[in-house]
């Protein structure tokens, strides 16, 4: 077993790079997720947000694992559940493989909060297990995966900053909107990115937050 953990700086607000984390795929930035379903969405009794998803993914085990493990296979599939919690402004998305688990398991938690001295920008930490099971080298395979997954987690990053990028296009857009044409019905965030980000937007604007 394994433990990687990380961390990364947002330059922005964590409103914004929340709505950009649900929306990041699938992204040019990170090709290996190339199919996301969301199976369950709703809000419990605090006003948080719950998200099941199903990630399909091309997990790019790195060549000599998938050989030490006796696989070819690539396409592995990620159960992930996300809650929003807009009042202590805190996202949390745990997610963990649901193929390829007699040979590898890889339990992930992620957590954006805002910076603690700085409100504007948001701080993402990454934790995971990684379990190797089977092989007499597991502790070698560990390793290798850990240095994959660093590698993944910057693609993650771009992602968001891909996704952010377009968010802050389509608020600004959307401000411009509203100076210049003060007849016309305002564009709301979740249609102008043409994503269901509904549930997320009207959960904002309950706390007052959008």
């Amino acid at each position: 077993m394994k433990i990687w953990s990380t961390e990364h700086i947002f330059s922005y607000p964590w409103e914004t790079v929340i709505k950009a984390a649900m929306r990041k795929y699938p992204n040019p930035m990170n090709p290996s997720v190339v199919g996301v379903d969301v199976l369950d969405r709703n809000l419990d009794k605090h006003g948080r947000l719950h998200s099941h998803r199903l990630l399909s993914t091309e997990w790019g085990l790195p060549s000599v694992v998938r050989t030490i493990l006796g696989t070819s296979r690539t396409t592995t599939y990620i159960k992930e559940h996300s809650v929003v919690d807009p009042e202590e402004k805190k996202m949390e998305l745990c997610s963990t493989n649901i193929t390829l688990t007699n040979l590898v398991s890889v339990d992930e938690r992620l957590v954006y909060r805002p910076h603690p001295e700085n409100p504007d920008i948001t701080v993402l930490t990454q934790e995971a297990i990684i379990t190797v099971k089977g092989v007499s080298l597991s502790s070698y395979l560990e390793g290798l995966m850990a240095l994959s997954m660093t590698a993944n987690a910057r693609k993650g990053w771009d992602a968001i900053d891909n996704s952010t990028g377009q968010t802050v296009k389509c608020v600004r857009w959307t401000a411009r909107a509203q100076e210049s044409q003060a007849t016309r019905p305002t564009l709301h965030l979740s249609v102008c990115c043409t994503v269901p980000m509904q549930g997320l937007s009207q959960l904002f604007k309950l706390k007052g937050l959008s």
